[in-house]
């Protein structure tokens, strides 16, 4: 069975905790998809090894290397045109703080989105309701500005800081 990046989604909606009771129609309503998405999301996630067998929570580990080391090559980013949206990557938390003099940059990416705030870089999310589930829970925002940055192969201070960050918050010590 291969990943899709909806389970990815999923996962990272999963890692935090807090969220192991949800139904699939309620993790489905957090995340912007349907029940039977998110239902075949976790199913396909627990069969990678990225949800536990045991229960519903994210094998951290699992998450840390592909994330690290295989996102980039599943779902890479390759920037499209101007557009407003929704901010990803450097310009936003956690990694804004790492990138305070370049905020105002035009290598901004944003996922695109017709209410969103910013104008930048068009890149395609990891799915078409990130931006929607983005916004209802800041921490998954993190997880999901993370993952870009790790996805944007070109961008090694961006893509070294965010494995930095993931390391620590997972507690992943795996090979660099």
């Amino acid at each position: 069975m291969n990943l899709k990046p909806q389970d990815i989604l999923v996962t990272l909606k999963l890692l935090d905790g807090g969220h192991a009771n949800l139904t699939f129609a309620q993790l489905a309503g957090e995340l912007g998809i349907s029940a039977s998405e998110a239902n075949m999301a976790f199913h396909r996630a627990r069969e990678s090894g990225l949800i536990s067998p045991l229960d519903r929570s994210a094998n951290r580990s699992a998450v840390a290397e592909l994330l690290i080391h295989g996102l980039k090559y599943l779902a890479p980013v390759h920037p499209g045109k101007r557009t407003r949206g929704v901010v990803t990557g450097f310009a936003a938390a956690p990694l804004a703080e790492f990138f305070e003099a370049s905020l105002d940059d035009a290598d901004v990416m944003v996922w695109p989105d017709p209410n969103g705030q910013r104008a930048g870089w068009e890149i395609e999310p990891l799915c078409r309701s990130v931006p929607f589930a983005a916004l209802r829970d800041p921490k998954l925002y993190e997880w999901l500005v993370l993952a870009d940055a790790l996805r944007a192969a070109g961008r090694a201070r961006e893509r070294q800081i965010a494995e930095d960050i993931l390391r620590r918050r997972l507690g992943y010590l795996g090979k660099r």
